[in-house]
């Protein structure tokens, strides 16, 4: 990768494309969630399954457009990047507006395929102090296969940064992952790994720079983190951001009123990619990541609250984190 700071560079991200259906849920409740369903997810952790029970798939309390890889792909947009979107939508996108809102938000949409199966589904259930656990339908998601994936590589080989998440299939992954280890000029790849279910296969790859887990993915991963030799940025919700790089450090983030922690992750991931595919420091990628996922916790929903790179620029400024 070339540039400098000042550079707006390409970043692709390859993934999952959802619409949310929103919950609000309170202690008690869930509480009875984890008593009777032994795979509800922890606080901050996505699950995927094929299919919920019908008591929680009732009327939402909202419906939003999300899925990590398109969340990070907005986020990567907002910061600046010339971002685009990998990945499949159902037939159903042109009711929902799936594609329409991801262009409207500066994404390239050009390469995203449409599968027979509905577009990819996530509940997010949002506890009263705003964390947030997520359970995953994968429908046009999980079609995201070897014939798609190799039909992009030109592309992928061609931009500063690749943003993966582990909701769609490995196995193209991890082959896509190999070829790109093979070239000599390759885009610095972003891993997010979550679902942590499955993602240990990425960990071996070598064409894996970043790694990027909350606390609960960190923990889940465990010994399989030996297996990675890349940089990792743990995401540990309010408290510091730990970097595990040639040089450990640390990046606290801002103290601000949250609303709702949904996407704050994929904000950070895609401000990450955007700011290292513009040939910033790892430190001030990290930093100004930090800031823009605690910003965007403000406001409800995974990108309602995703702030510009300006915004980001000025809060640092203001709050004398520059």
């Amino acid at each position: 990768m070339s540039g400098t700071a000042a550079d707006q560079g390409d970043v692709l991200s390859l993934g999952s494309i959802n619409v949310d259906r929103v919950r609000h849920v309170t202690d008690p409740e869930f509480a009875e969630l984890e008593r009777r369903y032994g795979w509800f997810p922890d606080s901050g952790e996505t699950v995927e399954i094929d299919a919920l029970p019908a008591e929680l798939t009732g009327e939402p309390d909202s419906v939003r457009h999300g899925g990590k890889g398109a969340n990070q792909a907005v986020a990567a947009a907002r910061a600046g990047a010339d971002a685009a979107m990998l990945g499949k939508v159902g037939p159903d996108h042109d009711t929902l507006g799936v594609l329409d809102r991801l262009a409207d938000a500066g994404v390239g949409v050009e390469r995203v395929g449409v599968a027979r199966e509905p577009t990819g589904a996530a509940w997010v259930f949002v506890g009263p102090e705003g964390d947030n656990r997520i359970v995953v339908q994968p429908g046009a998601n999980g079609t995201v296969d070897g014939v798609y994936v190799d039909r992009q590589y030109e592309a992928v080989l061609a931009a500063d940064c690749l943003l993966l998440q582990n909701e769609i299939p490995t196995g193209p992954v991890v082959a896509l992952l190999s070829a790109l280890a093979a070239e000599p000029d390759r885009p610095v790849v972003v891993f997010d790994p979550a679902p942590a279910e499955g993602a240990e296969a990425l960990l071996g790859c070598e064409a894996v720079d970043y790694l990027t887990p909350n606390e609960t993915e960190h923990r889940a991963l465990g010994s399989a983190l030996e297996a990675f030799d890349g940089v990792v940025v743990r995401k540990r919700g309010g408290d510091d951001v730990v970097v595990e790089a040639d040089e450990r450090f640390t990046v606290t983030p801002p103290s601000v009123r949250v609303a709702d922690t949904t996407g704050a992750g994929d904000v950070l991931n895609g401000f990450l990619a955007a700011r290292l595919a513009a040939g910033a420091s790892l430190r001030e990628a990290v930093a100004t990541a930090t800031v823009a996922g605690s910003l965007s916790a403000r406001e409800a929903g995974a990108r309602c609250g995703i702030p510009t790179l300006e915004e980001v620029r000025a809060f640092q400024a203001d709050d004398g984190t520059a």
